[in-house]
């Protein structure tokens, strides 16, 4: 009698449905390029011309403004002796400096939030299918397609005292706005600049947000209705949860953005009146080039920096934690 000797006794036989489980990626690491040279140290060459760049554009100037806030600068930007920490002990001692960055919260948060709440509905209505909807995508697209400063600019043609198309449309009503002065009032300028920052911000959000609803399943909706769940059910516990995490990534970029916005306050009313619209952009930019306060400039400009450091580490663990969970 004889018997088949095992599967897996046979030459290079393998046992049927067991392959091999060493990733790919482990079998290209030791790879080396045709110079002879290993992978990483070859990626390594090619990318340096690109690293060389972004270090002379982007680093030598940090470098700068960090050396100058911590030194004595001239008027023209003469670096003289080391002065520590002081310039940063001006900045906090100057009730303008802390006007600001209270200004700059609250310019930041209403914006921002102003920009989501508005945009998650136009982003779901974007995304259903009626007649008409490429066309209004691209109206909401278009402010988008605009530079702040020119939006800015005619914002202020809009709203102003004298001339302005706002108050010509409410005098046309019979409304008592003939030559009113919006902009001279710091709370109402204030005002007008967070809706304009709002409406500039909603197009890239409203593009991240219909992002996210696209690549949600249709079948997911489907099966919900099928369990009889009603719409407002399926929003809360399907729609938003699956786009939360595009919620995170513009909330984090708008942050980034918004925070270090200048051209719409800084055209529209200069900061003023009475620096009473000023951010940490605009008042830093007074400091620097109408009274030649360079490392007072420069000091604020490093907590600014130190700020938005934190937010593009929060936005890079966010998109890499979303990464993570596409890959799984």
């Amino acid at each position: 009698m004889t018997t088949t000797p095992p599967l897996f006794l046979k030459g290079k036989a393998r046992m049927p449905g067991i392959e091999k489980t060493a990733p790919r990626r482990a079998a290209s690491a030791g790879r080396s390029s045709k110079l002879g040279l290993p992978g990483p140290a070859f990626a390594l060459i090619l990318i340096a011309p690109c690293l060389l760049l972004s270090v002379a554009v982007i680093g030598y100037p940090i470098f700068d403004v960090i050396r100058m806030s911590l030194f004595d600068v001239s008027r023209t930007g003469v670096v003289r002796e080391f002065a520590g920490l002081a310039n940063f002990a001006k900045a906090f001692a100057d009730p303008v400096f802390l006007q600001a960055a209270r200004q700059t919260v609250i310019w930041t948060v209403c914006v921002v939030g102003g920009t989501l709440l508005v945009s998650v509905p136009i982003a779901l209505i974007l995304n259903e299918d009626f007649y008409g909807r490429t066309i209004a995508r691209t109206i909401v697209l278009l402010p988008w397609a605009i530079s702040l400063a020119m939006t800015a600019v005619v914002w202020r043609y809009v709203v102003n005292g004298d001339f302005g198309t706002l108050n010509m449309t409410l005098a046309a009503l019979g409304l008592p706005f003939e030559n009113y002065p919006w902009l001279a009032d710091a709370r109402m300028a204030f005002l007008i600049e967070i809706l304009i920052g709002i409406l500039v911000s909603v197009p890239f959000t409203v593009t991240i947000l219909l992002g996210g609803l696209t690549s949600i399943p249709e079948s997911l909706y489907e099966a919900s209705a099928i369990d009889g769940a009603a719409s407002t059910k399926s929003f809360y516990y399907i729609t938003l949860p699956l786009l939360w995490p595009f919620m995170q990534i513009a909330l984090v970029l708008n942050v980034i953005y918004v925070f270090n916005s200048f051209p719409i306050i800084w055209i529209m009313t200069n900061g003023g009146p009475a620096n009473r619209t000023d951010i940490l952009i605009t008042y830093v930019y007074k400091q620097a080039f109408a009274f030649g306060k360079l490392g007072n400039a420069a000091a604020g400009s490093m907590v600014m920096f130190a700020i938005l450091l934190v937010f593009a580490l929060v936005y890079l663990f966010l998109t890499k934690s979303q990464g993570a969970r596409n890959d799984d």
